[in-house]
């Protein structure tokens, strides 16, 4: 199973020998330990739950859930898989090492919120025009319902929260992975701000 939890360190340029620029995120990883398992017998899936980082105070509940991995957790996150394989009992360590560089990967992270925006921001619409009667109302919205059936569906382009969500980027490539620093390196760009979560999942 080739996932890894990770944080979002910052971004560097690197230049091959033909003088091609291309940009890396670094992303920190710590070191991993198998929770527990979700079962199709018990639970109606199969998962694999991993925990990295440690924690300096859990809850009694949780510490109950990851007595038998004998680790204390700060983050856990649950991979789905297709079989549980020998080498994720629980207890299991899983480092950096998980991944070599070529490998290509979908990176998951969690957006920048950037607070409440209007249409023009969010949805890149147009604004109205400036003259002849517009009365100053030149960022608004303008007609949003309908004649019929007399009301708004849902997900309907409006002013809102921008940024702030779930979002996964395909097919980045391995380019560094450093053991010594426990460091990988993914080309392109990564969601989300600096220290944020970053979910590393390998492409079969």
């Amino acid at each position: 199973m080739k996932t890894l939890i990770t944080r979002k360190v910052g971004m560097l340029s690197t230049i091959a020998e033909d003088g091609a620029m291309q940009a890396i995120t670094l992303l920190s990883v710590g070191d991993h330990t198998v929770i527990s398992h979700k079962t199709d017998e018990k639970d109606g899936y199969t998962a694999v739950q991993l925990g990295t980082e440690v924690a300096k105070h859990v809850s009694k509940s949780v510490a109950g859930h990851v007595k038998a991995s004998g680790a204390m957790p700060k983050i856990i996150r649950e991979v789905r898989v297709d079989e549980i394989e020998e080498e994720l009992s629980v207890g299991a360590k899983l480092s950096a090492d998980v991944f070599s560089v070529g490998d290509v990967v979908d990176v998951t992270g969690t957006s920048k919120g950037k607070g409440w925006a209007g249409t023009i921001k969010r949805h890149n619409f147009h604004r109205q025009r400036k003259t002849h009667g517009g009365k100053g109302n030149t960022r608004k919205v303008g007609s949003i319902g309908s004649m019929y059936p007399q009301h708004i569906f849902k997900g309907k382009k409006m002013a809102g929260q921008m940024g702030n969500v779930q979002v996964t980027v395909q097919n980045l490539k391995i380019a560094l992975v450093d053991l010594e620093h426990n460091v990988i390196g993914v080309t392109g760009a990564v969601p989300g701000p600096r220290k944020s979560i970053v979910i590393l999942k390998g492409v079969k």
